[in-house]
């Protein structure tokens, strides 16, 4: 449920060779509590302070940068509010207190939580006390339910997405949704048109806003639960200030509780109440030179554009042996493996054979590529030992004379059997193995960049494979439902610890 001028946390790369962090002073989270205390300000209690910057890694690094004495003044001065709703103490991913005041109206985990609160749902919903019908619309709109069987709903959907959607803060780049794209990710098993909200201007008929979720499961520490994953929150610009984000969240809200469905799952780039896990995005790049021609990553000081070519060359050829592009036969094999892989995290969907086609199996009966999925076999038991994917988000590229498109592959799921070995023996290994692969296979499709967040297994490879830390958080969200923090894969610096992995295993799009 992200709001449209979210940027998601899909920001330029730092590159890795030039230190992708600062060392930290040594302030601590700790250490400013204390202080805070000293000085007598009550503005922000003390175990709000030490929740919100465990849970705001961004806010607790820049902090760590400062003098104990600067940070302790920069955050006496900030109240609750900004803390609750701003990823840094710039205006970066900045929220308004409308927004944050609609979420305290709903059922989702609260700040001051105590850490002794039963562990599920939040509210009890009562069927028959659901509304049939939805919120009224400010006068000149109304309600829609698209169909993406109609060629000219997708293509519409598609221009509000790409014109009026995530973009990030320095407005260079946009998502491009293309509509094998949206195809794939709204059309899962169990799909119903119902959960594709739109809403229109009365007299134009214009798409001026969505809303859209799919149903899957998913397990939170082993407790298995239908949830709507949801995504594709966007009003058009010009109708920003019209607060329809809350009533489309509402609405998609009511129609879920229609169908049965009380939980959710969604993603945003800020701080709202309450994430149950925070992960960076890290960047690799595969065509390190139209990268920099973009604005996407900088140049270090003290390199070339040479030098960075050459530090980020791929070989030509993968180096796993039995590694081949997945196929319709492979579908039963990998979806045990990757059932057995999953539910190695905290939080892991629960896939059903059918969801394994969908969103793993390219076929070419479904148009464009949109996913990549490779399995290796062993060539004696003819049983698969590893599989990755990855799927593919161009972003259109702002103002620029030289491109207009990049091209950006983002890791998705990925299981091996080797972290079946005792103590995970191997893994790492293996892993970095695999995903340089699905690297090199990315270099081969022409991909530009190959994105990653740190949750799953990612800290084990991501700074050895040369992927630098971006400058966004996603945040991870469950709706009416509450659990412990998991965790996100990143330390108290917010760099990727392979101590801090095993907590958030669903790859949201």
């Amino acid at each position: 449920m992200a709001d449209p001028q979210d940027s998601k946390g899909k920001g330029p790369a730092q590159d890795a060779s030039d230190g992708a962090e600062k060392k930290s002073s040594g302030t601590t989270s700790k250490e400013i509590i204390s202080e805070l205390g000293k000085s007598g300000k009550k503005t922000i209690p003390s175990g709000m302070v030490d929740t919100l910057l465990k849970m705001n890694p961004a806010l607790a690094s820049e902090l760590a940068d400062m003098p104990k004495e600067k940070a302790v003044e920069v955050l006496s001065k900030m109240d609750v509010s900004e803390l609750l709703t701003g990823m840094s103490l710039g205006n970066k991913n900045q929220k308004d207190m409308a927004s944050y005041k609609f979420w305290q109206t709903q059922p989702v985990p609260r700040f001051d939580d105590k850490g002794d609160l039963t562990e599920g749902p939040i509210k009890v919903i009562n069927p028959e006390e659901v509304s049939q019908d939805p919120s009224p619309l400010i006068e000149g709109f109304e309600w829609v339910t698209l169909d993406l069987t109609d060629d000219n709903e997708v293509a519409e959907l598609y221009d509000l997405l790409s014109n009026h959607y995530v973009e990030d803060d320095n407005a260079m780049f946009r998502f491009n949704y293309s509509r094998a794209f949206l195809n794939w990710a709204l059309t899962s098993p169990g799909w119903k048109k119902e959960w594709h909200v739109g809403v229109r201007a009365t007299k134009s008929r214009k798409l001026v806003a969505s809303i859209s979720g799919v149903p899957t499961d998913v397990r939170v520490r082993g407790q298995k639960m239908k949830v709507v994953e949801i995504n594709f929150l966007c009003v058009h610009k010009k109708l920003r200030s019209k607060r329809l984000a809350p009533v489309l969240i509402k609405e998609i809200t009511r129609r879920s509780y229609l169908q049965g469905i009380y939980q959710a799952i969604y993603t945003v780039g800020i701080v709202l109440p309450k994430p149950v896990t925070s992960c960076r995005y890290y960047h690799r790049p595969l065509d390190w030179l139209k990268l920099y021609e973009v604005g996407f990553s900088p140049l270090p000081t003290g390199s070339t554009k040479a030098r960075q070519i050459t530090r980020n060359h791929l070989p030509g050829n993968t180096a796993t042996p039995g590694l081949r592009k997945m196929k319709e036969r492979d579908i039963d094999q990998v979806y045990d493996l990757l059932e057995r892989y999953l539910t190695r995290y905290d939080v892991n969907p629960a896939f059903t054979r059918e969801e394994i086609d969908h969103w793993l199996l390219h076929r070419n009966e479904r148009g464009e590529q949109v996913v990549w999925s490779f399995v290796v076999e062993d060539p004696h038991t003819k049983k698969i030992t590893d599989f990755v994917s990855f799927y593919s988000l161009e972003s259109s590229v702002i103002n620029n004379p030289k491109h207009n498109n990049l091209r950006a592959a983002y890791l998705y799921y990925y299981a091996t059997e080797t972290a079946f070995a005792k103590k995970e023996e191997g893994l790492k290994e293996r892993l970095q193995l695999l995903i340089n692969d699905a690297l090199i296979e990315a270099k081969k499709a022409h991909f530009d960049v190959f994105n990653a967040l740190t949750l799953q297994d990612n800290p084990l490879f991501l700074e050895q494979l040369k992927f630098g830390a971006g400058d966004g958080q996603l945040h991870y969200y469950l709706f009416n439902y509450r659990t412990a923090p998991v965790a996100g894969g990143v330390n108290e610096k917010n760099l990727p610890d392979e101590k801090k992995r095993g907590g958030m295993g669903v790859v949201l799009l």
